[in-house]
């Protein structure tokens, strides 16, 4: 279930770009985007600090796109966001000394403070992959095309998900005593 309402928007969003065009499938995406976060937060009663920031761009670029009749503003957003994502992480981490991660995380993963320490430092390189590779997509190549590379696009998330939690399973503290 939860993976449905993490991707019935970029679904919804390819869905309509197909059938109709960006400035149709910009409000597709917003709408999702806004019935999402209220599904969420009927089943969670609150939206972390990343889901808040998504609906804020979400709604601020794609009333850019729609208000200025411009398909840049909602192609940018995702660069917008993770780059915000990996400047947030990084001054977490080396300015306040606080690991975002393990403060989001920490009650439901025990890991040593260099595992957390490392995986702030991953994410920080991921998101300034995406944004940077986002941003080459939409500067480079047609809105078809960077439609495309949002919804195949996918695979480095997951990619990334996969490998990090193939990479803290061996750092995980069983919870079981041992035998």
């Amino acid at each position: 279930m939860k993976f449905a309402i993490d991707f019935f928007p970029i679904l919804l969003f390819f869905g309509a770009f197909k059938l109709y065009d960006i400035y149709m499938a910009t409000g597709v995406l917003m709408a999702a985007t806004v019935l999402q976060m209220v599904i969420i937060w009927m089943r969670e009663r609150r939206l972390m600090p990343m889901q808040k920031a998504t609906l804020v761009l979400i709604l601020l670029f794609g009333t850019l796109t729609l208000a200025l009749h411009d398909e840049r503003f909602i192609k940018w957003k995702p660069t917008v966001l993770y780059g915000a994502m990996a400047i947030a992480l990084a001054l977490a981490l080396w300015v306040f000394k606080k690991n975002f991660l393990k403060m989001l995380l920490g009650a439901q993963l025990n890991l040593p403070v260099p595992i957390w320490n490392r995986l702030n430092v991953a994410w920080v390189l991921y998101c300034l992959f995406m944004a940077a590779i986002n941003g080459y997509v939409a500067a480079y190549f047609t809105t078809e095309a960077w439609v495309n590379f949002k919804l195949w696009g996918y695979v480095f998330p997951i990619v990334f998900l996969i490998a990090q939690g193939l990479y803290i399973s061996p750092h995980l503290k069983s919870d079981e005593p041992a035998a």
